[in-house]
């Protein structure tokens, strides 16, 4: 693993790593992870470069750190986890999942999602796909846009039937708006699984799921996109982080 060319950083890229072994199950039951000093002997990197991923798994909570024994990971750590506070993190949620495309965007009425993306018209495109973390589904989600903003990816590879990538639908879109992303209104549900969520997730009907609704608005206040997701709780875990306003 090389510090220098490559799109990201090598710490980032340490990070998802190491992730990926804990959530694997390479460091439960108390073992310890690797030290600075191994990590760095092992993948030629820096002991900051270390240092700042273990860092990163830290403040999301991923590892917790003992003086004097070294770092383990938390008992939650199999699970899928971000820590959010901007909408950039909302457009990187893909950085280690993936996505698969279930239905293409088709054109439909439907008066709720036109609604919340205060339209004139019942009229919106509608799009659906899983996410998997480590090739579990741990989400399925239903985007719903406005027609003018559904022209400007239709015809995107990333979106058609049973595509796989690494992008977010609100990333993927966002090159396209002639005004970025300002805001995304957030609310947080819990509910059960229908049969068809049940199916895709793979779980039992009526288990238990998280219900997440995100409504993005542009710099100029026009909603371009409403996801509604469904969240299997065994498998990801939401965390955000609340500071005193003025310290």
């Amino acid at each position: 693993m090389s510090e220098v060319g490559q799109s990201e950083p090598a710490y980032k890229v340490l990070a998802a790593e190491l992730r990926s072994h804990i959530a694997q199950g390479r460091y439960k039951g108390g073992v310890r992870l690797p030290t600075e000093s191994e990590l760095s002997q092992e993948y030629g990197l820096s002991r900051q470069t270390v240092r700042r991923a273990f860092l990163e798994l830290v403040t999301e909570g991923s590892v917790y750190r003992v003086p004097g024994r070294g770092t383990f990971a938390t008992e939650n750590a199999g699970q899928y986890l971000r820590q959010l506070g901007s909408i950039d993190d909302l457009m990187n949620l893909s950085t280690d999942t993936e996505m698969q495309v279930l239905e293409s965007p088709s054109r439909r009425v439907d008066l709720e999602a036109a609604g919340r993306l205060r339209l004139d018209t019942d009229v919106v495109y509608r799009i659906v796909f899983q996410r998997f973390h480590d090739g579990v589904p741990f989400v399925v989600t239903t985007v719903s846009w406005p027609e003018s903003v559904a022209r400007l990816v239709i015809g995107a590879p990333e979106v058609k039937t049973g595509a796989t990538s690494e992008h977010t639908m609100i990333g993927l879109l966002e090159p396209h708006l002639q005004y970025p992303i300002e805001e995304c209104a957030q609310s947080i549900t819990a509910t059960t699984a229908d049969a068809e969520t049940a199916r895709r997730l793979g779980c039992p009907v009526g288990h238990a799921v998280l219900r997440v609704d995100r409504l993005y608005t542009d710099s100029r206040g026009r909603a371009v996109e409403l996801a509604i997701s469904y969240f299997l709780p065994e498998h990801y875990t939401y965390r955000v982080t609340l500071r005193r306003s003025g310290l």
